[in-house]
């Protein structure tokens, strides 16, 4: 009997000996984008994001991904990120709120107050921490089937055009390509509006179809915009929260803790090298698009302030619609100019619900 139970013994450790100590999960998750990794907000994810996620699990060793990338729209169209992730087409990726204000429309809220700050991080800071102060606002990424992982704001919009501006009279009669709610930026300036994206910048002005475009740096540099468009007018109208690497609510919270946790940190550094990283380029390549040809002017700041103080009350109205429909727009609006004052901006025109 004993010689039996030593045997035993001897069995099960050769056994467990033979067996791996734990299987490694492999996850497969899609990432996807509307706009090509030439925006440094595709290229970090593609760039820093997946590689930082992949790190740590590898070293872990209990967890690996196994990633597909659709990029430039070859999976979700722009404006369509939110739905296609939340949907499943896509389990991650970034969505431009600024393309979807239906569904996200207090997001929009800096692009209803511009002549704010040019400072990405604090526009960035503001908006992420009404996220979590005003419960409406969070709630729209999960109403529609989403985890925000990290909101970004873009360097400051300017305008390219294929005339000189000197003044806001000389934007009478002219043609401008706005994206969404920018728009308002040229209300009671003279200039008629014209929608587009940054896929469509080039060839608008190309065609003829609009004399310039409101944009910024990083996006019309990408786009090749001072091309057609030479003449870029420092107006800025500030910098603006544009949206987030979001990600399908179903799929995170399934994924383990600890590879939420990951996620989480990652998404908290893609944030903030996002930031310092959009500001630098933007700098830098004005300065490309001026040695190649590009003639940069600015705004001087009283005719910035006569632009300002020439827009009827957008923001006012924005809020007043929300208001409206049940959201608390007054809420964020003020929310929103408190949060830039606080960070020590020093906007153009004070927008607040009084």
């Amino acid at each position: 009997m004993k010689r039996r139970l030593l045997a035993t013994a001897a069995l099960c450790a050769l056994t467990a000996t033979a067996l791996p100590a734990q299987a490694q999960q492999t996850i497969r998750l899609t990432a996807a984008a509307g706009h090509p990794p030439v925006f440094l907000w595709v290229k970090l994810i593609d760039e820093y994001f997946i590689p930082e996620v992949d790190k740590p699990l590898a070293a872990g060793g209990k967890h690996k991904i196994e990633w597909t990338k659709a990029w430039g729209g070859t999976l979700i169209k722009i404006g369509s990120e939110s739905k296609g992730i939340s949907d499943g087409v896509a389990d991650l990726g970034f969505v431009s709120t600024i393309f979807e204000a239906p569904k996200f429309p207090m997001q929009n809220v800096s692009y209803y107050a511009p002549f704010g700050t040019s400072d990405i991080g604090t526009v960035a800071g503001v908006v992420n921490d009404m996220q979590t102060s005003i419960p409406a606002m969070g709630q729209a990424w999960t109403k529609n089937g989403l985890v925000s992982l990290a909101g970004t704001a873009l360097d400051s919009y300017h305008i390219w055009t294929n005339f000189p501006i000197k003044s806001v009279d000389d934007l009478k009669g002219k043609k401008i390509t706005a994206p969404g709610p920018a728009a308002n930026w040229i209300k009671d300036t003279g200039a008629v509006a014209v929608a587009g994206n940054l896929n469509t910048y080039y060839e608008d002005i190309k065609s003829g179809v609009s004399n310039g475009v409101i944009t910024f740096a990083t996006g019309a540099w990408g786009a090749k915009v001072h091309e057609v468009a030479p003449y870029i007018t420092k107006v800025n109208f500030g910098s603006q929260f544009a949206g987030a690497l979001a990600m399908n609510k179903s799929r995170f919270d399934k994924l383990p803790p600890e590879v939420q946790k990951v996620f989480r940190e990652v998404s908290a550094e893609y944030g903030k090298r996002f930031a310092a990283a959009q500001a630098e380029a933007a700098d830098g390549l004005l300065r490309k698009m001026a040695d190649a040809g590009a003639k940069v002017s600015e705004l001087t700041p009283a005719e910035r302030t006569r632009w300002a103080t020439t827009l009827p009350p957008i923001a006012k109205t924005w809020a007043a619609d929300l208001q409206g429909k049940g959201m608390p727009g007054d809420q964020v609006l003020n929310g929103y100019m408190n949060g830039l004052k606080k960070a020590g901006a020093q906007p153009a025109r004070d927008w607040a619900v009084k």
